[in-house]
Order: C-alpha cells, then sequence, then structure tokens
C-alpha cells in the first residue's frame, strides 16, 4: 500500500494510536467485495538494542473488525520481510489483547513488559498519548538462523546519572565504554553526538 493510504486507514480505525513517523513497507487486505478491511505499517524497530538490520517491527495494525483480517496481516508481513532477506519481525500488544491472530500467524510471545509511566525523556521528549501506564508483551517470528534478542532493556528504571557510576551519554543516559587509551568519549555513539550539536544549535 501507498504510505499516505495506510496511514489514512490508521488514523480511521486504530484504537490507542497514531500513525507510525515512517515505514519500509505497508499491506492492505481486502474483503471478498473488493473493500479494505485491514492495514499493516512495517518499519524499523523501535527500541534501538533491537535495530540490527535484519530485524522489523510491525508498527501499526488496523482492521474494521473483519474475520481473520488480523491474522493475514501479520503472515503477510512476515513474507514479504523474510522475502526481503530479514531474519526477524517484532511486534508488541498491549496488556487485554490475547495475540490470538499473532498465534494463528505462527508468531510467539517473548515476554511481557511492565508497564511505564510515560514515553518522555530528557533525550527524546514526548506528549502524553493515552498509552502510558499499560503494560505489554512482545511477540517475534524468525527464521532458522536468527540470533537471539538482546535481553529487554528495564524501561522503568531509573537512568539519572549519579556520581560515582560508569560515566553515562548526557543524550541518552547509556553507558560510555571506557577507551582503550586517552579520555573516554563524551557520548555514546555519533547518532547521539549529532543530536546534541542539533540541539545546540537550534
Amino acid at each position: 500500500m501507498k504510505w499516505k493510504a495506510a496511514c489514512a486507514f490508521v488514523e480511521a480505525h486504530h484504537r490507542h494510536h497514531d500513525p507510525p513517523q515512517g515505514h519500509q513497507f505497508s499491506l492492505g487486505v481486502r474483503a471478498d467485495d473488493g473493500r479494505m478491511v485491514g492495514v499493516a505499517i512495517v518499519g524499523r524497530p523501535v527500541n534501538r538494542n533491537f535495530d540490527n538490520g535484519l530485524t522489523v517491527e510491525v508498527t501499526r495494525l488496523a482492521t474494521d473488525g473483519t474475520v481473520n483480517a488480523c491474522s493475514a496481516l501479520y503472515a503477510a508481513a512476515w513474507r514479504t520481510a523474510r522475502s526481503a532477506g530479514y531474519h526477524r519481525a517484532i511486534t508488541y500488544t498491549q496488556d487485554g489483547e490475547s495475540g490470538a491472530s499473532l498465534r494463528a500467524a505462527g508468531w510467539r510471545k517473548v515476554t511481557d513488559l511492565p508497564a511505564r509511566p510515560g514515553w518522555n525523556a530528557p533525550s527524546r521528549p514526548r506528549r502524553a498519548r493515552g498509552t502510558e501506564n499499560v503494560a505489554r508483551a512482545l511477540w517475534e517470528i524468525t527464521t532458522h538462523n536468527a540470533s537471539s534478542l538482546p535481553g529487554p532493556r528495564d524501561e522503568t528504571r531509573d537512568e539519572t546519572p549519579t556520581r560515582g557510576r560508569r560515566k553515562r551519554c548526557p543524550e541518552c543516559t547509556s553507558p560510555i565504554a571506557a577507551a582503550a587509551t586517552g579520555r573516554p568519549p563524551r557520548y555514546c555513539s555519533p547518532a547521539c553526538r549529532q543530536r546534541a550539536y542539533r540541539r545546540r544549535q537550534r
């Protein structure tokens, strides 16, 4: 599907999320009479720890309630991603969603994630969207040779840097590895250094 058409369908039918900021590809499913009854938007993983170049995430999936539309979209999203060379696809469900459509399409639950009070962070300001304080579950489907995912990060932990702890990046608060020689770097990655520079320029 075209990006704008998929976003318009999500805007009209998704229960609790706005359209995402971008995509790798989008898919639609039609009923026998030609009506568009559901869309799936697939992009890079939102969690940077999972963004290894071989993983995609189904960031949005919305239907009008047509039977089997969800499982058809999840299965088609994985077929498309696998044919493009990806080794894994992931997605999330909220507390209260059974995941029956994912199981029907061959996905498996990886872990349950605790609710977090909000998505705002010093390095990534976010406005409240109504999805705070909701527990989630992480799901995946993989090829036979996919490497294991890194352990899920504790999103409820306090990442405020304090004295006496390992040095942390001022942009994302990730630990900074000690340099082999000379002073340790100020930022954990070139991306964080660039974000800090752009903020200073603004």
